[in-house]
């Protein structure tokens, strides 16, 4: 699997998992990066449990950090993503802005947990 397969893989996780508005894309995809690192190489091995300690500190210092407590795209860009009219407004608006934002926040915030991990080593 190539980088460009990984990121058409993740594509339709953006407006809360298929613009369903459920929990926020950045931290899927965050969650994704933390398994590559951490998860299970063959299927019945046991699990690493950094990859639960790592997948809990991202998930409550993003709700702390970088969205007040949420988690839910459309509690954060506060969008009805099966509003077409909404959908447009937030693609041409400050909410577009907000989410490109939040995610460079939570990329920033996975790497200095990655950081942390690979300097504790």
């Amino acid at each position: 699997m190539t980088n460009d397969d990984l990121i058409r893989a993740m594509d339709p996780f953006g407006g809360g998992l298929g613009a369903c508005g459920e929990v926020c894309g950045a931290v899927i995809g965050g969650l994704a990066v933390i398994g590559l690192l951490f998860g299970r190489v063959e299927g019945g091995s046991p699990p690493d449990m950094n990859m639960w300690v790592f997948s809990q500190m991202f998930i409550r210092r993003f709700r702390k950090e970088i969205t007040d407590g949420k988690i839910l795209c459309r509690d954060i860009v506060a969008v009805n993503w099966t509003d077409p009219g909404e959908v447009d407004a937030f693609r041409q608006g400050e909410k577009f802005r907000k989410c490109t934002r939040l995610v460079g926040e939570s990329s920033r915030l996975l790497c200095e947990l990655i950081d942390r991990f690979t300097k504790g080593k």
